[in-house]
């Protein structure tokens, strides 16, 4: 089994237009191999999923997965609202070579405990692949609990959890109540010290699109004992500009002062605004990430 601890990236979907500019992912896939993120997240919320076609879904992952050619593992998000459509769409990833799915609780709907519980084991009955819980309430208006997670967490192919509800109580009571070999990882850019403190394995990043070989080496020396609070703290300013306006519209904004061209968020979301984009800006020179001119 692939590794899915320390530093993933959520990588955004480059557009031009009303298409995927493949050029540009491929930079992006090169950028992140040669800085040291140890796995890739495709079609995630940083992704702008919900406006991609399954036709586009599907070339991604061939695209993504051909390129990429086993130099980095790829974890590809499935999960939906749907039980049908979700283990539907998880065997297609298997089949295109995904190495791990990342399944979200389903959104809307608003399941029960019992309702998480059997959606998850239905979809981890359907395929061979590893899968990463994924818990984001504040998106999807339900939290995954803490015994719930217990219990998947003995689902042979559950094998961790992205834990993006903010409570680092309810994240402690997980790795405390899982098996050691569960991986914990935040969702949160703003709490991987504090999660990996607790015993976490790492982080699925938003922020590290921009500063992937960062974000690498923070984790890497914490967990080689370097327990540096201030180096993770440091980049706290950068974090909150990632959320000014909704993920991932200041994040693609970013990219394209670096010099990356992912074009503009598909609507309903819409390029981050003139005042936002001043602020950014401003942060970005700071951390020397783009030049002061």
């Amino acid at each position: 089994m692939k590794n899915f601890t320390g530093s993933g990236v959520a990588l955004v979907t480059p557009f031009k237009g009303s298409k995927i500019n493949y050029p540009v992912l491929q930079n992006l896939l090169d950028f992140h191999i040669e800085n040291e993120t140890d796995f890739l997240v495709i079609l995630g919320t940083t992704a702008e999923t919900p406006t991609l076609t399954l036709s586009e879904k599907k070339e991604i992952i061939s695209f993504v997965v051909n390129y990429v050619n086993k130099r980095i593992p790829i974890m590809v998000g499935t999960g939906s609202n749907d039980t049908k459509q979700t283990i539907s769409f998880s065997r297609t990833a298997q089949r295109l070579g995904a190495d791990a799915l990342l399944i979200v609780t389903p959104y809307y709907n608003k399941p029960t405990q019992n309702g998480l519980l059997a959606h998850y084991k239905a979809v981890a009955k359907s395929i061979n692949l590893p899968i990463m819980l994924y818990n984001v309430p504040s998106r999807t208006g339900v939290n995954l609990e803490v015994d719930t997670v217990k219990r998947l967490s003995k689902v042979k192919n559950i094998i961790g959890i992205k834990e993006a509800s903010g409570n680092l109580e309810q994240v402690k009571s997980v790795i405390d109540q899982t098996p050691e070999d569960f991986i914990v990882l935040s969702g949160n850019d703003d709490q991987v010290y504090d999660v990996l403190s607790l015993g976490g394995h790492g982080v699925i990043s938003v922020t590290a699109n921009i500063i992937p070989l960062s974000t690498s080496l923070l984790i890497q020396n914490f967990r080689a004992g370097i327990d540096n609070k201030e180096a993770f703290l440091k980049f706290n300013k950068l974090h909150d500009m990632m959320f000014i306006e909704s993920n991932p519209i200041p994040v693609k904004r970013s990219l394209e002062h670096l010099g990356y061209e992912v074009g503009k968020p598909r609507l309903p979301l819409t390029k981050l605004g003139a005042k936002h984009n001043r602020a950014l800006l401003k942060v970005l020179r700071d951390y020397k990430l783009v030049d002061n001119d």
